[in-house]
Parts: C-alpha cells; structure tokens; sequence
C-alpha cells in the first residue's frame, strides 16, 4: 500500500515512467531506419568479423558503462572481446590492444578528452577505429574509420541532460552488432553453453549422460536365475531402487524396481523361491553415455520412470542413472 507518497505523485510516476519508454522506444525505431542511410553498420561489422585479436571497447562515465556490458554481450556471444578504460589506457593499459585488435570507441558527444589522447596512439598502431558518438563532425567520429550514429532528439530525462536515451540507443546498438556477429560467426547453443559453463544452460548442453551416471560396483545387478531376495538385497544395498537383470554378456534382460515389488506384494506372499526373471520388466528402456543429461530428463519425464540404464554400442550394460544424479548435477 502507497502511505506515504499520495495519489497526485503516483499518477505523476506513472506519467513520467511511461513518457521514458516512449521517448526511448522511438528513439531505437529510428534508429533502425538510420541504418539504412549508409553501410556504416555492415562495414563495422566486417572489421570485428575480420579481427585475428580482440574487439576492445573503451568509454568513460556512462558511456563506460555501457561499453562494458557491449564487450560482455560480444566475449559471450562468440566475438573475443574486452573493456578498456581509456584513462587507464593513457598510463599503461594500451599495452593490452595489439595490432591484430578492433577498437571500438564510444562517446556521445565525440569529444571526449580521455579518448582524444588514447585513439592518436591506437590508429599509429594500425588499429581499426569503430567510433559510435551522436555527434558525427567530433574529433572521434572525424578520426574513426566507420562511424555509427546514436544521435537522439532528447534524452528522456525531463532536464535533458542525464544520459538516458542516448545510453539505452548504445547499448541497442551493440546489441545489434553482437547479434549480427554470433550469426555471420555460426555460433551456436552449444558454444554459446561452453563461454556459460557454470550457467544453467551450460549444464544443460556440455552435461553428458557419462558425466552423472553411476558406473562399476555402484551399479545394481543380478542374473536372471537370481532370487527375487538377492534382488532386494542389491537393491537395497545400491541406493538406487532398482537394480538391472543382466545376462551372462553382460546386456540388461530386464530391471526390477521398488514400484515392482509394491506391485507384486499385492499378488505373492510368499518371495523365498521367486526367481527375478519370472518378475522383471523386460527390455528396459536405455541411454547411451554419449547421450546429454537433458535427454535422459526428457525420457524419466516422458514416461515417469526414477531410473534409467545405461549401455555401450554393444548394449552391454556400463552404468545407471537416478534422476537424484540429474538433480545434484543440477541439470534440472
């Protein structure tokens, strides 16, 4: 509940919030129209694409800020790519740019003074220059060898002065060019999982059934002439609920569980002289070690089943999967 702050002031944030996204929505519109205009936009993608070194992105204030999110979005998204802050590149850090680098240098009005001494001593290195300034007749898009334009109409604050819109089309901007890069480059969802390794997704594309699945003394096994007691035994001492029925090649016959044996007290009393093939469920299904986590996931889901096997090209058996393993693995 508002206490404090009345309705007049409520519908005066409402107002303003509103007036903000609209004001920079049109401004990533036009934008996109703008891009039209010349081949600024395809020739700064052709030099990050063409770059043997890094995409190195350098700003200062806001325009630093955004700089390191779009080198964050490029490093992640296929494109090597870092953040370099240009007074610190004035005292040492423009050791870090090499020949074989891409710079792309942001500043909305084009004059920054920190730029001014760093880009002078990039280009005598043969650095490609990619300037974004919404000024296009500053110092730095006049020195830059592609300009791309992020001129707005006004910022979205009311005083027209904090940058806002003018941050929001940038960041646009080099989201755009990331995205046209991660294409042009094939990246695809599992590289993008292998720059993500400790994400969700990374587990989700890099963990394979091998990684998680139990394998040796750990798996649960018995003959098909065993007794339905050894079965429980083996059960119970494997912790997984079930155990395979394996032949004498060593391929899973079949796989007796603990919903069997809920199942099969209702129907024999008496388990002293039941033999495990008389009760198994034959044919069960399989996963391969190859096969990603996700898929086994796909299968227990699919057909509500806690425990999978796990078998070679040879369908001899070589591991076991509880859906506790994907769980701990963090698959799901």
């Amino acid at each position: 509940m508002l206490t404090s702050f009345d309705a007049a002031k409520a519908t005066r944030a409402l107002e303003l919030a509103r007036a903000t996204l609209d004001i920079e929505g049109d401004a990533i519109r036009k934008l996109a129209a703008r891009l039209d205009r010349d081949d600024s936009l395809p020739r700064a993608v052709a030099l990050m694409l063409a770059c043997k070194g890094r995409v190195v992105v350098s700003g200062i204030g806001k325009s630093g800020h955004i700089g390191r999110k779009i080198a964050a979005t490029l490093a992640s998204t296929g494109t090597p790519a870092l953040f370099l802050h240009p007074a610190e590149a004035a005292h040492g850090d423009l050791g870090m740019v090499t020949p074989q680098d891409v710079v792309v240098a942001i500043s909305y009005s084009g004059e920054s003074d920190e730029l001014a001494v760093v880009i002078p001593a990039v280009k005598r290195m043969g650095v490609p220059v990619i300037a974004m300034t919404g000024k296009p007749q500053s110092r730095l898009a006049q020195a830059a060898d592609v300009h791309l334009d992020i001129s707005v109409e006004k910022e979205a604050c009311p005083l027209n002065l904090a940058p806002t819109t003018s941050t929001t089309v940038t960041l646009a901007l080099g989201d755009a060019l990331a995205v046209a890069l991660l294409e042009l480059r094939g990246f695809l969802p599992d590289d993008f999982a292998r720059s993500h390794p400790g994400g969700a997704l990374g587990r989700r594309l890099l963990t394979h059934v091998r990684d998680v699945m139990r394998s040796g003394d750990a798996v649960p096994k018995v003959a098909p002439d065993a007794l339905l007691t050894d079965a429980l035994l083996e059960i119970s001492h494997k912790g997984m609920g079930m155990t395979a029925v394996v032949d004498e090649t060593g391929r899973p016959a079949g796989v007796f569980t603990d919903g069997d044996l809920r199942r099969l007290i209702e129907k024999v009393q008496d388990f002293s002289k039941v033999v495990i093939r008389d009760v198994m469920h034959a044919n069960p299904r399989r996963l391969h070690p190859d096969q990603l986590a996700v898929d086994a996931v796909a299968v227990m889901e699919e057909f509500r089943i806690n425990q999978m096997l796990v078998v070679d090209d040879n369908d001899v058996l070589v591991g076991a999967l509880h859906i506790h393993d994907l769980t701990r693995a963090k698959v799901i």
